[in-house]
């Protein structure tokens, strides 16, 4: 027996005996408790008069499927027509039955979260009539879920039980964090204690599943978000237990997704190759394990996985997800990278920021956040690229128009719904930045508050019983000053952390600090009003790939060649929302140059690259990388 083997052995006896919990850096702060401003408020604005709010009149039938209520799997029940090509996808119909479940969960916890920061009366309205309609179709026993009495709990084969319930409870909680409303918190401790009672703790095994495609048994792993989130709120152990039970479940069971079983990370050999969705967003369910108890050994289980993601990841923060990991390294032109994929590895790195402090993931958060993910959103339209490369040369269905000979490639476009391949991008797109902005501002010792993402934002909250409200007043990541508007009419006494980004070069503050451990301490602010600026100045950063490849940076932004398009619209679901297909005008690619004399000024780098059509040199203004769509953006 390989001596992984027996690693792998003597970690499930010790993660199931370790009696102490792993301590935890920071607490976050009630969702609601920070809000967006400056031009991540007006972009949200923007996302819920667009697409992030009329999803459920692009795709109603997906939307409006009463599969959590009168339309709950039976035992005959049959795929649904969603409306996509099934070729190549996965094995069999199973998945389709349950699809509809994580659309609209989805949807509705990012429509929910936007409703509630940006204030939204009408949205709120709907969000409200939403909740009671849900919770009606709860059972008196706790059942909130999609499978009839006569499948639930007792699958042995392909299932979304675990899956359709942790997209559902994800967005209940977050509602309930907003509200407190007793109705929803005492709807979702039954919920969660169904599960719990169903598939009892180290007496069932949730994750059997025979031994073929299982994908959304997998999915299921994430129902560890719920349980981490209902620790945070009651700081009961037995839910970080049970996460812990259900990680170990998994990792001993057959899985199709097996990239995070714990004797696969263990294996030196071992190479990322699943379904990228799963495994970036199953690297929250080894940091929530990890943390149930105090285990050495998960510890080097997390940080082997982390880098193995950091070498399937591009500098703009783009994780493989085109579809599947298949073994391969980040390559700036060759792998794709799926929306739903930068979602989740946003989402799993800020979980792990909340819980171990470490400044660098934050930096990663931002690079993922400012690079990968507003570079994959069209700049024009009220839509997003299901699949994206970093050097983007066309749009038009297809990898910069690679052929896939096992199928139609059409995940290379712009759209408002995908509604041809999936309805899974498009939710988690309306996700990601109230889930961005949840781990922006956390909460250290009761009297600290620590400023972990950058970018404009307002905090209310209370500390030593008394209202504190913080204004982070910046056009960051376009420029790199920021006020912080302290409002403090009670006089509390408290201490404002704030990141240092990895690329400062100097850092300008209006009031003395100390720096530790990446992040400037301003201690001891009790003042009624006070305004603290700071300016970190940057310097242009040529950085380099696995591929030897050259990016320019400045800041936290990536900077790209944009080149111009022809704008291909096609089926037109209403009035303002299209698939959109972008064919280049001229095919141009350019090499990076030692001598590229390269200026930042006015938001953009001036640089001198070669033209590879013309062999000679030319001088090129690049411009952030998120404000393109056709681009090169790796010399």
């Amino acid at each position: 027996m390989k001596s992984y083997y027996i690693l792998f052995a003597l970690l499930f006896f010790n993660a199931m005996n370790a009696q102490q919990k792993k301590q935890e850096q920071y607490t976050t702060l009630p969702f609601g408790s920070i809000t967006p401003s400056g031009w991540i408020k007006n972009q949200m604005e923007k996302d819920m008069q667009g697409f992030v709010g009329h999803l459920d009149e692009l795709v109603p039938d997906l939307i409006n499927d009463p599969i959590y209520g009168k339309g709950r799997l039976q035992k005959h029940s049959k795929a649904k027509d969603l409306g996509n090509q099934k070729e190549g996808d996965a094995e069999g119909d199973d998945q389709y039955k349950w699809w509809n479940s994580e659309t609209q969960s989805n949807w509705w916890d990012g429509y929910l979260r936007n409703a509630i920061l940006l204030n939204d009366a009408k949205a709120l309205q709907k969000v409200k009539k939403y909740i009671n309609e849900i919770l009606a179709t709860q059972d008196a026993d706790g059942y909130l879920g999609i499978y009839d009495p006569e499948l639930r709990y007792k699958f042995n084969s392909e299932n979304g039980e675990l899956w359709a319930k942790a997209t559902l409870y994800r967005g209940l909680l977050a509602y309930y964090d907003y509200s407190k409303d007793p109705k929803v918190w005492k709807s979702l401790v039954k919920a969660v204690d169904n599960v719990m009672q169903n598939y009892p703790i180290n007496a069932s095994s949730p994750f059997s599943s025979g031994e073929k495609f299982n994908g959304g048994v997998s999915h299921g792993l994430t129902f560890t978000d719920v349980l981490d989130k209902m620790y945070q709120i009651t700081k009961e152990q037995k839910y970080l237990d049970y996460a812990l039970f259900l990680y170990l479940d998994y990792s001993k069971t057959y899985q199709s997704e097996k990239d995070a079983q714990l004797q696969n990370i263990l294996n030196p050999n071992y190479k990322l190759q699943s379904h990228g969705v799963h495994t970036f967003e199953h690297l929250r369910p080894l940091i929530v394990a990890t943390y149930a108890k105090n285990n050495p050994e998960m510890e080097q289980a997390l940080a082997l996985f982390l880098q193995r993601i950091r070498e399937v990841t591009t500098i703009t923060g783009g994780p493989i997800g085109d579809e599947w990991i298949a073994e391969r390294k980040a390559n700036a032109t060759h792998t794709g990278y799926e929306y739903c994929s930068i979602h989740e590895l946003l989402d799993s790195y800020s979980v792990l920021l909340q819980k171990n402090g470490e400044a660098k993931l934050a930096d990663d958060i931002e690079t993922i956040f400012y690079n990968a993910a507003q570079g994959s959103r069209n700049p024009n339209h009220s839509c997003i690229a299901y699949l994206k490369t970093d050097n983007s040369f066309e749009m038009m269905g297809t990898k910069n128009g690679e052929i896939e000979p096992d199928r139609k490639q059409t995940r290379y476009k712009y759209s408002a719904t995908h509604q041809d391949v999936a309805v899974c991008c498009n939710p988690n797109a309306g996700r990601i930045t109230p889930y961005f902005l949840e781990k922006s501002w956390l909460l250290e010792d009761n009297n600290t508050l620590v400023a972990s993402l950058l970018g404009p934002s307002t905090v209310k909250t209370t500390i030593e019983s008394k209202p504190v409200q913080i204004e982070e007043i910046t056009q960051y990541p376009f420029e790199n000053r920021f006020t912080f508007r302290i409002n403090n009419p009670k006089k509390a006494k408290f201490n404002l952390k704030v990141r240092k980004p990895n690329w400062a070069t100097k850092i300008i503050a209006s009031k003395p600090y100390k720096e530790i451990d990446g992040f400037l301490l301003f201690e001891e602010n009790s003042l009624e009003k006070e305004a603290i600026t700071l300016e970190f100045e940057a310097a242009i950063v040529v950085k380099k790939d696995a591929n030897n490849e050259k990016y320019f940076t400045y800041g936290a932004q990536v900077f790209a060649l944009p080149f111009q398009a022809e704008e291909i619209k096609g089926r037109l679901y209403k009035t303002g929302f299209y698939d959109i297909e972008y064919a280049p005008k001229e095919k141009l690619s350019y090499s990076f140059i030692e001598e590229n004399n390269a200026k930042f000024k006015d938001g953009k780098i001036e640089v001198t690259l070669k033209n590879n059509s013309t062999q000679t040199t030319e001088k090129v203004t690049l411009i952030p990388f998120g404000k393109t769509i056709l681009r090169q953006v790796s010399f």
